[in-house]
């Protein structure tokens, strides 16, 4: 017998809910769900600052038979810091190593959205533009499969046979969908994604892992080498675990990652070139610029440094690469990243303070970091000079005694082995008499 959900899946869509950026490819997209389901679409299109003007994809969607009731145009950039960037960085995450993570933090705000609104409107199923190599499909469906168990997902590029550029241009030209000069000609060299947090440069000669991006490809950072020549300090303060005022002035989330992506990006930080193992199989080379968001990984591991306790910092950074799968792996809405937040950000009760970096030329050094009520930097304990008695440097000596013990007790031992090992020498052979033998006399 069929599950629920085998039987949503094979029923066709009465409305379907469209992430729809006003593109060529999302365009292409609307009309062939238009036309391959015959089904109401509704169209949702996000703002979570990527830099292009996305009201144009509101008379695109008129134009292509969208009710106006239908279309959903949403400013998420609050949103998209407050909840998702924030909350992430609190956790210190890093993907192998070195990616910021800033596509894949931004699927999960997507795939909320297209659900609450599929609820909002009746819908049934919901659609994207992820292709069926990338990670991106994961991302959206995991987290829409989490928040609407039953709905249908409709991913065109695993269903239609529009395999190559040509044959998207010459769907458009059929359908009257409109194509600007840059798409006809081949456009950029690569394909882009752009939010607040970053853009990634993906695909096209990039594919090339032994491939020197033109500098002109970078648009949010300064070359180094082109970055002022003096130095620049910015004093970030910390509630909680998150910064709530730069050089002494409030800001909203957003308003801090704007900000910082501003200031980094002048001096030239933030720039990542890496090969990175996606969540399908295959390895992938991406380009990353990701300024504000360098900035707030390394201001916040600064304040933490004074925050923190030991052991609870070893304990997030054992678990950091654990968490930074998931977000990467689009398990957002799962379980155990929940589990995990909840550690993290109880861990960040104590994470108040002020910190201060200075950005040169592709470079951040922390120069200062304050918690007038949370520090555990004691002068007193730590000092070089005469600690008054806060500190009895004799007991040291027991200290290492203790943790050398199991390692002396194995080296004990390790010698009884060799010695028991060793060859046993032979006895020296007993000395015969030396008696000469008689002379014999002549005769």
């Amino acid at each position: 017998m069929a599950t629920p959900a085998q039987t949503t899946q094979k029923l066709k869509p009465k409305k379907v809910v469209l992430a729809y950026s006003g593109g060529l490819d999302t365009s292409i997209i609307l009309k062939w769900l238009q036309d391959e389901y015959q089904c109401e679409v509704v169209t949702f299109t996000a703002d979570i600052g990527q830099g292009e003007e996305i009201e144009p994809a509101r008379a695109k969607a008129i134009k292509m038979g969208i009710k106006p009731e239908n279309i959903y145009i949403e400013d998420l950039k609050e949103e998209f810091v407050r909840d998702f960037v924030f909350p992430m960085f609190r956790a210190n995450a890093l993907y192998e190593g070195e990616y910021l993570l800033g596509t894949s933090i931004a699927r999960p705000l997507i795939a909320k959205r297209l659900v609450e609104i599929a609820k909002k409107t009746k819908g049934d199923a919901i659609s994207h533009g992820a292709t069926g190599k990338g990670n991106d499909q994961v991302r959206f469906e995991l987290g829409a499969y989490a928040l609407m168990p039953n709905v249908k997902v409709i991913a065109p590029w695993r269903e239609w046979d529009l395999s190559s550029r040509e044959s998207m241009l010459a769907y458009a030209d059929k359908h009257g969908i409109p194509v600007d000069f840059k798409k006809r000609k081949g456009g950029a060299p690569y394909s882009m994604d752009a939010n607040l947090l970053h853009i990634s440069y993906e695909g096209g000669i990039l594919e090339d892992p032994n491939f020197a991006p033109e500098d002109s490809m970078w648009r949010l950072t300064n070359s180094p080498e082109k970055a002022p020549g003096k130095p620049q300090i910015v004093e970030l303060t910390y509630a909680k675990g998150d910064i709530v005022a730069i050089d002494g002035v409030k800001m909203s989330p957003a308003t801090v990652l704007t900000h910082l992506n501003t200031v980094a990006g002048k001096h030239g930080i933030g720039r990542l070139d890496k090969v990175e193992n996606r969540f399908v199989g295959m390895k992938s080379r991406g380009c990353y610029e990701t300024p504000g968001g360098t900035v707030l990984l390394a201001g916040h591991r600064a304040i933490e440094s004074i925050t923190l306790d030991r052991e609870v910092l070893a304990l997030k950074d054992d678990l950091m690469p654990r968490y930074a799968r998931l977000v990467y792996n689009g398990f957002w809405f799962s379980p155990e990243r929940e589990l995990l937040q909840g550690l993290i950000d109880a861990s960040q009760a104590t994470v108040n303070g002020v910190v201060r970096l200075k950005l040169y030329k592709g470079t951040i050094m922390c120069v200062g970091r304050e918690s007038k009520t949370d520090s555990l930097f004691d002068m007193k304990i730590s000092t070089f000079d005469d600690d008054g008695g806060a500190y009895n440097q004799a007991d040291a000596g027991g200290f290492i005694k203790l943790n050398a013990l199991r390692l002396r007790i194995a080296g004990n031992l390790r010698a009884e082995r060799a010695a028991a090992a060793k060859p046993k020498s032979a006895k020296p052979a007993a000395k015969k008499a030396a008696a000469k033998p008689a002379k014999s006399k002549a005769k």
